[in-house]
């Protein structure tokens, strides 16, 4: 016993190391300014990588091609950018305002362009995290792709097999390809990546899109194509980082644009000097959750609000959708769209502008001075101590300084969780920041008796504030959670949003330095059980019940509801 918990300790020791060496050598060719991911320059982090064995990319160590890590990571990326043989990372440096139409990939909120054949410029907003993030799904694809041409390669001349020859002559096909064909297809591309047929028929479709329905013999024949050419003609591809991005990233640019947009609004609308409510969650639960069961009452007869909430997150429910927004805005609710570059949408309520009495909580006491909410939607990694730290920063109007009444600020967003399983609940009492010394333990007003009774399990521990979910592997999360830390869960910025919180009131002094806290979290995947990592597949309508619980007890706390 004592022999395998030694190993395991090992293994996460490894991992630990690995996650470091990943750390060091992004930030390292990040000040290089350009390096060569199949090259020497990218070797550092093509073996880490590979040491690491993250949960979220499956196979990557072994000889077959990964597929639901290669589907997780194409949904992250630009489409096309499978083509392309140079990648650019820039700051915002203009391309919006130019003939390049932005491509946004499906799961991640970034502008791309297709600047030729060959380049794919993809625009750092959001500052590290979201370069962290990009370059492990790129190193991913790369060691994927190689993994292709291992295959398909007879020898250095190349020369190639004749499945990559009839994977080639359906890929270059701009028709549909009829049932017949496009199983000779999935045939020659199980071969290719070392799958059987009916794994790749099962994610064959998961790759399409309404005008490119065979997609994915696109992917594996340009994720090959290139690779080829890697060794065949020795022309490698290459990722650079504009002088631009490097000189901007980390001043803090688009998060002080995006906060004082937000201040100007709330001067403007004379709402600067009211008690203000900081919620982190997203553009629909804080406005459904005051709303949505007055306006859709006779809709929706005899049924449960929670059965309300559901409906209005249906993909084809706009109409109802609409509805409460309109009525959200004629009450108080005014939207703020992202023009900052951080791609935050943000809405502020008037609370004294709504009628409460057709509301969800007519027993509201806001007393004389009522809050003001500002719902912001989610930031990504380190993005959240750049927005939050600007937010609460005060605000200058030509010689007058403003402190914001700030009584509180809530984060509700989503996580992987260590126990339990998808759609529970989670209640931190602390952010541990994964890879630095940085612990951050808070008072949380939210408490795990507050969810009992509503059928969610609920969980209350440390999380940690992971660099990227795509690093992690189970013999780490393991240790995090069966050690002395006894972590329950890991997002990636908790952390960052109390180091900025801490920083306001504890040190600037420009915030309440009481302000409360609010953390809780649901579970989108549990990254410790096999088939039920974030590349599994989403949470569907799991996530309606503990999104609105966790939203509605933030607001029965600000409302003063019993």
């Amino acid at each position: 016993m004592n022999q395998i918990k030694n190993i395991s300790r090992s293994r996460a020791q490894e991992s630990s190391a690995a996650i470091e060496r990943l750390y060091i050598t992004m930030r390292h060719l990040f000040n290089r300014g350009f390096y060569k991911p199949m090259g020497v320059s990218g070797d550092t982090l093509r073996e880490a990588l590979l040491a690491l064995r993250p949960e979220i990319y499956g196979s990557i160590a072994e000889e077959k091609v990964e597929l639901n890590g290669l589907l997780y990571v194409i949904e992250r990326l630009p489409v096309g950018i499978e083509e392309c043989r140079y990648i650019n990372l820039t700051s915002d440096e203009g391309y919006s305002n130019s003939h390049f139409k932005a491509i946004v990939p499906p799961k991640r909120r970034r502008n791309c362009y297709r600047i030729d054949e060959e380049q794919m410029n993809v625009e750092i907003t959001r500052g590290r995290s979201d370069i962290y993030d990009i370059l492990t799904h790129l190193t991913f694809i790369f060691i994927e792709s190689h993994k292709i041409k291992n295959r398909v390669l007879i020898d250095d001349d190349g020369q190639v097999s004749r499945d990559w020859l009839k994977l080639e002559q359906a890929a270059l096909q701009s028709k549909k390809l009829p049932l017949i064909e496009r199983e000779k297809a999935i045939s020659h591309a199980a071969n290719v990546l070392g799958r059987t047929f009916a794994e790749v028929s099962a994610i064959y479709d998961d790759f399409s899109t309404a005008s490119t329905p065979d997609r994915f013999l696109d992917i594996v024949y340009w994720l090959g194509k290139i690779a080829i050419e890697e060794v065949v003609d020795n022309n490698k591809r290459t990722i650079t980082f504009s002088p631009i991005l490097r000189e901007r990233l980390g001043h803090h640019i688009h998060g002080e644009i995006w906060a004082t947009n937000i201040k100007d609004t709330l001067d403007k609308n004379d709402l600067l000097t009211r008690p203000i409510h900081i919620i982190s969650a997203n553009m629909h639960s804080v406005m459904n959750s005051i709303f949505a069961t007055n306006v859709l009452k006779t809709k929706f007869k005899d049924k449960s609000d929670f059965y309300i909430y559901e409906e209005l997150s249906r993909s084809g429910a706009h109409d109802v959708r609409s509805k409460v927004e309109d009525v959200a805005l004629k009450h108080g609710m005014i939207f703020l769209p992202d023009a900052s570059g951080t791609n935050i949408d943000v809405q502020i309520f008037d609370t004294a502008k709504i009628d409460w009495t057709k509301s969800s909580f007519p027993k509201a006491k806001i007393g004389k001075e009522a809050p003001v909410l500002i719902v912001m939607d989610y930031a990504f990694g380190e993005q959240a101590f750049e927005t939050i730290d600007e937010l609460l920063k005060p605000y200058k109007k030509e010689n007058n300084t403003i402190f914001l009444n700030v009584e509180s600020v809530s984060i509700m967003g989503k996580a992987g969780i260590l126990q339990g399983g998808k759609g529970d609940i989670m209640i931190p009492n602390a952010h541990i920041n994964e890879g630095t010394a940085d612990n951050y333990p808070f008072d949380n007003e939210l408490t795990t008796k507050m969810f009992e009774g509503n059928d969610i399990p609920v969980f209350a521990g440390p999380m940690i504030s992971v660099l990227g979910t795509s690093l992690q592997n189970k013999d780490l999360l393991k240790f995090f959670h069966e050690s002395t830390w006894g972590a329950i869960g890991l997002e990636m910025e908790g952390a960052y949003y109390q180091k900025a919180i801490q920083s306001a009131s504890k040190i600037r002094k420009s915030i309440n330095p009481n302000v409360k806290v609010r953390y809780a979290y649901y579970a989108s995947d549990n990254p410790l059980e096999t088939g039920s990592t974030l590349a599994s597949g989403g949470l569907g309508t799991t996530g309606v019940k503990p999104t609105y619980l966790i939203t509605i007890k933030i607001l029965e706390q600000i409302f003063n509801v019993k």
